[in-house]
Formats: C-alpha cells, structure tokens, sequence
C-alpha cells in the first residue's frame, strides 16, 4: 500500500515518542543530529537492570542477573555516547509515565506537531485519539521482525529458537493492531563473530536508525513511502511467554555463541523474507 507523506516543509521532521532505555534515546539523538526531530516524548520505562523473582533458584537467578547486566554493558558500548541533555536543550521534551500516555494532556503537547510524521519506539501502546492527530503519518519502530516475531521480547525470541539471522526490526504504519501495521521496511544487522545476543540486539538498533535517515533522505526528494501489508504468519509473544528458566538455552547450552555456531553452518540457514525499502528505488 501506499501513503503519500511529503509534508510542505524540507526536510520532513519527526515527533518522536520513545521509551527512557539507552537503545529508544539512542535513536532521538540520531533523528536529532540529522535534524528531523522536531519534539520529543520519553516514557518512563522500567528499571533496566531488573531484580530477579525470589522464587528463582540460585543458578537462575544468577543467568538472569548476566543477562540483564550484559545488556547493559553492550547499550553502553553502543549508545553510552547519547547526551539526552543536549537534545532537551535543542527540541521540546515531555517526560511522561506509562499512566500519562493516552491523556489529553498528551495530545494536547502532540496536536502542536500534526504536520509531521509520528514515530514511535518503546512506548506502551497508543489510543486512537493521538493516532488520528497524524492519520498516516503514524510509524513505529518495532524490535523485532514482524510478523515472524510480534509483542514482546522479539529480540530474544530468535536467540531462544536458534535463528539469529531473524534478529532484526521493522518499520511499519501505526494502527491499533499491536504490530501489526503495513510494513514500510525490515532492517537486519550484520551477524559478526564474537558477538552474543545483546550486541546484535544493538546493532540491529544502529542499523535502523540508519537506515531510518537514508528513508527520509529519499523522502525528501518526493519518494513515495510504499507499505506491504503483513501477512498472517509469526505468533504474538506476551511477557508470560518468557521464563528466566529460557535464559539456560542462552548461556548454559551455548555460551552466549549462538551467532558464531550459526555462522559456522550449525544451524539451519533459513533466511526471512524480508521488506526491503531500498529495493524499490
């Protein structure tokens, strides 16, 4: 499908609503230092080194602390440069919590920005009254690669199932339908020896806002944002489908080496067929 976007002014700008992890911040100050980014909206997420259940038994709890504390050192290494001071000295910011979401008070702030492009990433879902502020202008960045991986966790998913290469996300049209919205494109990252599950859930972060900016760069120069509509393949993960006990998959059986054993041909190399935007210029 097609969604003919070209806002009056050059280049287009985004009002971005994005979670307060380093990886959602990461991509504000992207859009920021490439001059798109007209307002900001940061969710309160949370805590990102979570504390494990007490029902967990020693040694899981002790995977589920090396899990959520090697996320956090490799969103560091990749996006502990972000100065989330600067972009709130360069564009307006409304800190909110998930309660505050779908308020008036919010849609109030957003109806300041309805001229340009929503783009959302980490945040809870949104109502119809905000969608309808920017009818199809309304983007989310997913991470995860719908329809294969929708809902939550999506970048553990592929880890847990042996299929890294299927670790990616998707730019897709914001509806009601939980990820589920017309995709714009997939973006994958390279798979790199020596990496574990968190460094490509980072590059796949890097990779699309970099390609996010090579899109509106096209779309400036009056290229139509063509959207494919999603199939009913994949499955909808919910937060009780995961079980710290998975994380033995992760670490225990494989060491955190599932990307080199799949580059070294041990797993079966299906490949996604993805939404490649670029295909079409």
């Amino acid at each position: 499908m097609k969604y003919n976007l070209k806002n009056e002014n050059s280049p287009c700008k985004v009002v971005f609503m994005c979670g307060s992890h380093p990886r959602h911040l990461y991509i504000a100050d992207v859009l920021n230092r490439n001059g798109r980014l007209a307002a900001l909206v940061v969710e309160k997420r949370e805590e990102f080194v979570p504390e494990p259940d007490n029902h967990l038994d020693d040694h899981y709890k002790k995977l589920f602390i090396r899990h959520f504390e090697n996320r956090q050192i490799s969103e560091d290494k990749y996006f502990g440069m972000v100065n989330s001071n600067l972009i709130r000295e360069t564009v307006p910011v409304m800190d909110i919590t998930q309660d505050e979401l779908n308020t008036e008070k919010t849609e109030k702030f957003l109806s300041n920005y309805s001229n340009c492009i929503l783009l959302s990433y980490g945040i809870h879902k949104l109502n119809n009254s905000i969608l309808n502020i920017f009818g199809d202008k309304a983007f989310n960045i997913h991470g995860g690669l719908s329809p294969w991986f929708r809902g939550n966790a999506t970048l553990f998913w592929p880890f847990y199932f042996l299929k890294p290469q299927y670790a990616g996300m998707t730019i897709h049209r914001l509806t009601s339908k939980l990820d589920g919205g017309d995709i714009l494109h997939h973006s994958l990252p390279d798979l790199v020896y020596g990496d574990g599950i968190h460094d490509t859930a980072c590059r796949a972060v890097v990779k699309v806002a970099d390609d996010l900016c090579k899109i509106f760069e096209f779309y400036d120069n009056g290229k139509i944002l063509n959207c494919v509509k999603q199939k009913n393949a994949g499955k909808l993960f919910v937060s009780s489908d995961w079980d710290p006990v998975m994380l033995g998959v992760i670490y225990d059986f494989f060491n955190d080496k599932i990307v080199d054993m799949y580059l070294d041909g041990k797993f079966y190399n299906e490949k996604p067929n993805v939404v490649n935007f670029f295909d079409s210029l």
